[in-house]
């Protein structure tokens, strides 16, 4: 396998050619510019690469999906979106608090699962008898269709935003501006370099984009950022981000997202509270690590898709079932599995089953796995073989 992400799309491109004519392996290759990200599906064929990745595109891809549901702190997605992993804040005047999972009424948990808590510094994957607390940080997994319903009945507010305000105008800027715009929610970005603010003018002509420095406070409540439901910072500056972020969370309505590119100091991160955060090179990297890890299962089931959850401490997977082995028909309540794994959901005929004890896995199912195990490659790493 050959990963060609360095800072030039061309150089990138011509290493995984020539590391294909000499030696037929996998290729990756990071490419970055507009113009090549829509032809990626042809240069994959032509050029024969195994896989494209584009941090700013999947950043904004991100951003989009955290703007549609303003109340999740994090959204993955398995089975092609059709499933969806949210995490979120529970309120204290939530109707789950105090309640022990098994008690929450059928009603409203039927095809959603809690499949993990955040109390302070804890993790837990909890069974029925685990009782939630405001303040909680939960995730679980739903299909989209279900999503209203539970966080309004729960108390969680989950209204899209209608209006965006973003300061910077990079490159992330630019695919999350063509998402947005597509799907009908308004968009005003502030960028200071003329030259980018009139390429985005060109390219947008129904978006607000106004030449000023969105790092200084009088111009955001002269562009009136008390009136945005959403306000993403996007410059080029960590430090800048943060406390841009940090500043919005006081005066916008719903939503605040922070771009970071550098990986460490998580825990600091962690204790500035900040509300989304979205890591381009973090993401890129989980794109890679997915693909690495589908490519060395066995013929009976491959990894899907991968999250790393939680700095590095959970691992969410979706695994496909391919032809019948020892995993398969055999009732969930009959079947040993190693200690910290949630069977979080069965995907059959792209409906997904929340499992009980009875329920088992056929072929052709989408399997979604919760567990604290890292490096899982197949899905019969989940099973206790002592």
């Amino acid at each position: 396998m050959v990963i060609a992400v360095t800072q030039s799309d061309e150089v990138n491109l011509l290493t995984c050619v020539i590391a294909k004519q000499k030696q037929d392996c996998c290729t990756i290759a990071r490419v970055r510019n507009p113009i090549y990200s829509e032809e990626r599906q042809f240069l994959c064929s032509e050029l024969k690469l195994s896989m494209t990745i584009n941090p700013e595109y999947e950043a904004a891809r991100e951003m989009s999906r955290l703007l549609h549901f303003p109340s999740a702190i994090e959204v993955d997605t398995f089975a092609g979106g059709r499933i969806e992993l949210l995490r979120f804040k529970l309120p204290a005047d939530s109707m789950l608090c105090g309640r022990a999972l098994k008690d929450i009424p059928a009603k409203i948990s039927k095809s959603v699962l809690i499949c993990i808590v955040e109390r302070g510094e804890g993790i837990v994957i909890p069974n029925g008898d685990y009782v939630v607390e405001g303040g909680d940080v939960l995730t679980v997994i739903l299909q989209p269709g279900s999503a209203d319903y539970f966080f309004q009945t729960i108390g969680v507010r989950t209204n899209r935003v209608d209006n965006v305000m973003i300061v910077g105008g990079g490159e992330i800027t630019y695919y999350l501006a063509q998402i947005l715009q597509n799907s009908g929610i308004e968009v005003k970005i502030i960028e200071k370099n003329e030259q980018r603010c009139e390429l985005l003018s060109e390219q947008f002509p129904e978006i607000t984009v106004d030449c000023a420095d969105g790092t200084d406070e009088v111009i955001l409540r002269e562009e009136r950022l008390d009136k945005m439901d959403a306000f993403i910072s996007c410059t080029g500056i960590d430090e800048i981000n943060a406390i841009l972020s940090l500043f919005a969370q006081e005066h916008v309505r719903r939503k605040t997202i922070t771009k970071l590119n550098h990986v460490d100091f998580n825990d600091v991160i962690e204790k500035l509270q900040l509300d989304s955060v979205v890591n381009p090179k973090y993401l890129t990297a989980q794109n890679i690590v997915q693909f690495v890890r589908a490519t060395s299962n066995s013929m009976g089931s491959n990894v899907e898709t991968l999250y790393r959850l939680m700095n590095n401490r959970v691992e969410a997977l979706e695994f496909m079932i391919h032809k019948e082995s020892r995993v398969t028909g055999v009732p969930l309540m009959d079947m040993k599995l190693k200690e910290s794994i949630l069977i979080a959901g069965i995907v059959r005929d792209g409906e997904l089953i929340i499992p009980g004890g009875q329920d088992s896995f056929q072929v052709g199912d989408a399997v979604i796995i919760i567990t604290t195990h890292l490096g899982f490659d197949d899905i019969y790493d989940i099973l206790d073989e002592r």
